[in-house]
């Protein structure tokens, strides 16, 4: 081959390569897209069948015979008017109750987001990922130190996550210390989420009146009362248990509210194993079965079909130490096994993977949310919650982290959804005219340009350099492309989700700390 040949073959190939990259960069509509939210898993499953039936029944044998203690008298009322028996200070679930829940439980509902882009609808095997948690500290990786998390905290992670096209959902990620009343704490939590992202939002309330607060404003972000529950675009996270088998007096109270008020609710329960589950861990599912499925009945007693997520959440302890370890091995298996209870019923179901027992985003940290995240969606847990974020065993969250986790989900909701085999797909002329007729190779293909976005997903902080281009670069690093994606975000992202008049209503009636000029900037 002369010059002239090396120069075209090289042009040609800078040509195609150009190609790709503006093919990369063209928007393309989301359901053409590689990934989308709720895409199907199922692929994983480490109980079989067998195993799944022996949990159902060790769980049944439980409630019928060891029964849940401290049910308020609003409870003891709903379940006995449904059959349950209430004897020497338990309420007993008899099996053929369980049986008539199920029976008229919610298997198909839709969590609302603002935008109904945002919708989700958590039932079958599809695959929901979002934030949760309650951390307490924000990581800074800038400084490698912890601080206490504030109300600001929460609306900047709210706004990120609005920019995050693989975080489908938002549920309150940290405590806002800087409140110190409950009442101010759980109202503002609500707001400052609504303020930040127009995707679902998922919160938790301590009080029954703080329900009530949170209702009305969502009353009047809706417009009425009637269009909230139309399409109500917060749920409840719910915690109405105490491990082992004790009602949480107060979250049963917020319960009967809510689903009276139309808000959905995740019936969360948290052993922790070899603490306040069993250590071995089919122990651990049978427990957080158990009391799922006594959440479950007091809700359908409440309100026949109301919307409720069975959300068994069992987390592991390290037993040397007793510490929680929430980027375990065990974590993953009991969670997917979790997932897989829930597909036995044909419930919607949550549950908690991706949080990492590492302080910083660092290689610890990549390989146990990887691991955590990539297993559990691969089982078809409907939402998996805690999935971005999230260090320190839930104590820490990290607002880099988001950004950073955004590029993992993206990845891990490819393998979600697996490889399509199809005559098209299979490419057997395609294979027979490059190599019979065409030059070789696939680089200039026209399939090759058309599945660019349908069927790959691209990172957008990690870098795919080689050594060279890296060092030519300034050797990127990923938590700094983080924090530098992080402060342009919240120096000029400002969305008004609740608009003004809206808003000085809310101010009016609700004492909201969450300071107007954060919200809407002169």
């Amino acid at each position: 081959m002369g010059v002239a040949d090396d120069t075209k073959e090289t042009s040609r190939r800078r040509g195609g390569r150009k190609a790709r990259q503006e093919m990369r960069a063209a928007p393309i509509p989301r359901e053409e897209a590689a990934v989308k939210p709720g895409m199907v898993g199922g692929k994983y499953q480490p109980l079989s069948r067998a195993e799944q039936e022996r949990i159902h029944e060790s769980a049944l044998e439980i409630l019928e015979t060891v029964g849940i203690s401290d049910t308020i008298p609003s409870g003891i009322e709903y379940l006995t008017s449904v059959g349950c028996r209430y004897e020497n200070g338990r309420m007993y679930f008899p099996r053929k109750v369980i049986a008539e829940t199920l029976e008229k439980a919610n298997y198909r509902f839709t969590l609302h987001g603002r935008d109904p882009v945002h919708d989700i609808e958590p039932c079958g095997k599809k695959v929901y990922f979002g934030t949760a948690g309650a951390a307490v500290h924000i990581a800074e990786p800038e400084t490698n130190t912890y601080r206490e998390s504030f109300l600001h905290d929460l609306y900047d992670a709210a706004r990120i996550v609005d920019n995050c096209e693989h975080i489908h959902y938002f549920q309150r990620s940290v405590v806002p210390r800087d409140i110190e009343d409950p009442r101010d704490m759980d109202f503002n939590t609500a707001y400052a989420s609504l303020a930040g992202t127009n995707k679902h939002v998922g919160t938790s309330m301590v009080m029954p009146q703080h329900v009530t607060d949170v209702l009305e404003m969502c009353h009047m972000i809706a417009g009425s009362e009637e269009a909230w529950r139309a399409k109500p675009f917060v749920s409840m996270s719910c915690c109405f248990v105490v491990p082992p088998m004790k009602w949480a007096e107060d979250a049963c109270a917020c319960l009967e509210t809510a689903i009276l008020g139309g808000m959905p609710v995740l019936l969360l329960s948290a052993g922790q194993a070899g603490a306040t589950s069993p250590a071995a861990l089919a122990g651990a599912v049978v427990l957080q079965v158990a009391e799922c499925l006594a959440g479950l009945t007091y809700v359908n007693a409440i309100s026949p079909g109301a919307p409720a997520i069975f959300g068994p959440w069992p987390f592991v302890s390290d037993l040397r130490t007793g510490a929680m370890s929430g980027g375990s091995g065990e974590q993953a298996l009991l969670t997917a096994a979790c997932a897989q209870m829930g597909q036995f019923y044909g419930l919607p179901t949550g549950s908690a993977a991706g949080m990492c027992d590492a302080e910083m985003p660092d290689i610890q940290a990549g390989y146990e949310k990887g691991l955590t995240a990539a297993l559990v969606g691969a089982s078809g847990l409907n939402m998996v919650y805690e999935s971005v974020g999230m260090h320190a065993s839930l104590l820490g969250f990290c607002l880099e982290s988001l950004l950073i986790d955004n590029d993992m989900i993206g990845a891990i909701n490819r393998n979600v959804r697996g490889i399509e085999v199809n005559d098209a797909t299979l490419s057997v002329d395609i294979i027979r005219e490059v190599c019979l007729e065409g030059p070789g190779h696939f680089l200039g293909s026209d399939q090759t340009l058309s599945l660019m976005q349908t069927e790959y997903v691209y990172p957008e902080l990690a870098t795919r350099m080689s050594p060279k281009e890296w060092n030519e670069a300034g050797k990127p690093d990923i938590v700094k492309k983080a924090t530098a994606r992080k402060k342009e975000i919240l120096s000029t992202y400002f969305p008004g989700h609740i608009p003004a008049d809206v808003d000085k209503a809310i101010r009016d009636k609700f004492n909201v700390l969450l300071p107007e000029e954060s919200v809407r900037p002169k």
